[in-house]
C-alpha cells in the first residue's frame, strides 16, 4: 500500500503481554501514516510555512524526530540514541522519513518485551507523573497533531493529501465508504 519507507507488518514484534499488541500495531501504523504524509513534500517545500509564526516543513520534521527521542528516552525510559545522533546529517524529506522509520523500528522490539507491569508504572512527564501507557498514547496523539499540520500545508500548497485513516479528496478507491451523512452514520 505504501510507496515509501514503512514499518512492515512482519517487522512488528509480538508483545509479551498480548493485551498490548494493539499498542505496537498502532504505533507502527502511525509511523507509516506520518511517513506517507512527509513523502508528499519536495525539497523545495522544506522552507514553506503558511504564516510567519508557523513552523516550516523542515522545522516540523526535525521536531517530530527530536521530540520522539525525548518522549521515548526521558518520559518512557527506552534506550535511545544520543540527541546529537537523532537528526540525519542532511535534512531532506527522504532522510527524515528514513530516520523516522529507523528509530521506530529500533523501539518496537524493546516495547514488545515489556510486561504489563512496566506499562503501568508511573514516570515523570513534564511536571506531572503518568503511566507509561498514557505517555505512549500521548506521543501518538502528538505525532498525529503535527501530521495534521503538515496535511494542511499540503492542501495549501495544492499537493495531493494521501489517505491516512481513509480516503481523502485526492485519493479514494472502490469500496471507500466515508461517513458523511446521517444515513451512513445509522449503519450498524
Amino acid at each position: 500500500m505504501y510507496a515509501y519507507p514503512i514499518v512492515a507488518d512482519r517487522e512488528i514484534p509480538r508483545a509479551s503481554a498480548p493485551l498490548l499488541q494493539h499498542v505496537l500495531d498502532t504505533y507502527a501504523s502511525e509511523i507509516n501514516k506520518t511517513s506517507s504524509v512527509w513523502s508528499e513534500f519536495a525539497a523545495a517545500d522544506l522552507d514553506y510555512r503558511p504564516h510567519a509564526r508557523s513552523s516550516t516543513v523542515a522545522d516540523l520534521l526535525r521536531h517530530e524526530l527530536l521530540s520522539g527521542r525525548r518522549f521515548f528516552g526521558e518520559f518512557l525510559g527506552t534506550p535511545e540514541p544520543a540527541a546529537e545522533q537523532v537528526l540525519p546529517p542532511v535534512i531532506s524529506v527522504a532522510s527524515c522519513s528514513d530516520r523516522l522509520i529507523e528509530l521506530a523500528s529500533a523501539r518496537l522490539p524493546f516495547l514488545a518485551g515489556q510486561p504489563e507491569k512496566w506499562w503501568l508504572e508511573d514516570r515523570p512527564f513534564f511536571e506531572v507523573k503518568r503511566q507509561r501507557i498514557w505517555i505512549l498514547w500521548r506521543r501518538i496523539l502528538h505525532s498525529a497533531h503535527h501530521r495534521t499540520q503538515l496535511t494542511s500545508y499540503l492542501r495549501l500548497l495544492e499537493i495531493p493529501v494521501p489517505p491516512t485513516y481513509g480516503p481523502t479528496a485526492d485519493v479514494t478507491w472502490s469500496g471507500a465508504d466515508p461517513t458523511r451523512s446521517v444515513e451512513a452514520a445509522r449503519r450498524k
